[in-house]
């Protein structure tokens, strides 16, 4: 496996010069989640799946323009297909960062137009833009003119009182009109004012319904639907209606069953499919690399935590590396006592 260092500055004579050339596939997806989809967590989900589109955490513009950009831009060759997950509402300097994006190697740039949290609403960031779709239009015109790789957005059905499927109608006819041409639509409005990100992610109901129509409104675009989706049957259903399927936190959790079968099912690639445990063990090349270069043993692994998830021995494993991950000293050895937890109560 490939060192984990930052991808190399693409040579113009590489890049595509047309902007609505577009050669990512969503069909299927995992989202961008904070503190979850780091770049060792995308290294581990590309052993499960060749083709999966990942994307980053949200990082903000300030965070690029005004704080260390390679720290949050950098990410291991393997990753691809991989999207750039930005947060802000400043055109001129979101279109800056599609373009370090684009510098950096990343095959999408996203606009983040769906966290509900109240740090990032006071810098007019996530949700809260729901109530501006002129500036969201806006701002994705200006990152497409900055940049010849796609530009897509992530946006909520609404917020607040602003939740009738007429508003979703008109965000998305204003956006639109951006040049944008694919919406990944989170199926459950965001309340700004009472609920934590957290709740936030539950206690709106899911309105699938309302996405559906967004794409049988405008076949022309591309419509990805969000929230809610655990299994590889509810996907299917998904399919029937709109063009892409984006999983969460049960991509995180409970990895290996989604992400292990998508490459035959939606991609046409009937590649053998790796055992959780030969996922684990093609892990550790990548692991014994940050343990080198000074990472802690548990903030690389911790994401793989879900992988045995219930399997004998998936408890044990969980609570060895949780236990001892985090002790001075703790090496590869300490991951590999963990998967004998596992092993052991397998023969």
């Amino acid at each position: 496996m490939s060192v984990h260092q930052p991808a190399d500055t693409p040579d113009s004579s590489t890049q595509s010069t047309e902007i609505n050339n577009d050669p990512v596939n969503r069909r299927f997806s995992v989202a961008p989640m904070m503190d979850w989809t780091t770049s060792d967590c995308r290294v581990f989900h590309r052993l499960m799946s060749r083709h999966t589109l990942l994307y980053t955490e949200m990082v903000t513009t300030g965070a690029l323009i005004h704080g260390d950009a390679a720290r949050h831009l950098q990410y291991h060759n393997s990753e691809h297909p991989v999207a750039l997950q930005l947060g802000g509402s400043d055109p001129k300097a979101l279109a800056q960062c599609a373009h370090m994006a684009q510098e950096w190697g990343y095959d999408e740039v996203n606009l983040n137009v769906g966290c509900p949290s109240d740090r990032v609403q006071n810098n007019m960031i996530g949700a809260c833009l729901m109530a501006h779709p002129k500036l969201v239009a806006e701002c994705l015109a200006e990152m497409q003119a900055a940049v010849s790789i796609p530009v897509t957005v992530k946006h909520r059905l609404g917020i607040d009182d602003l939740d009738s499927f007429e508003h979703l109608h008109q965000f998305v006819d204003t956006v639109k009109e951006s040049g944008c041409h694919s919406f990944t639509i989170h199926a459950r409005k965001a309340i700004l004012d009472g609920l934590s990100p957290k709740e936030n992610r539950d206690i709106p109901p899911l309105i699938y319904d309302r996405v559906y129509r967004i794409k049988a409104l405008y076949p022309e675009l591309e419509v990805i639907i969000n929230g809610g989706i655990k299994t590889l049957e509810e996907c299917d259903t998904h399919l029937q209606h709109v063009d892409g399927v984006m999983i969460g936190r049960e991509a995180y959790q409970n990895p290996w069953p989604l992400l292990s079968q998508v490459d035959a099912r939606y991609f046409d690639d009937n590649h053998a499919i790796p055992s959780r445990m030969e996922t684990a063990l093609a892990f550790i090349p990548y692991l014994e690399q940050r343990l080198a270069e000074g990472a802690p043993l548990y903030a690389v692994t911790k994401h793989l935590l879900g992988l045995f998830h219930g399997q004998r021995g998936g408890k044990q494993f969980r609570r060895y590396l949780s236990e001892n991950g985090h002790k001075r000293g703790a090496a590869v050895d300490t991951f590999k006592a963990a998967l004998d937890c596992v092993a052991e109560r397998q023969n």
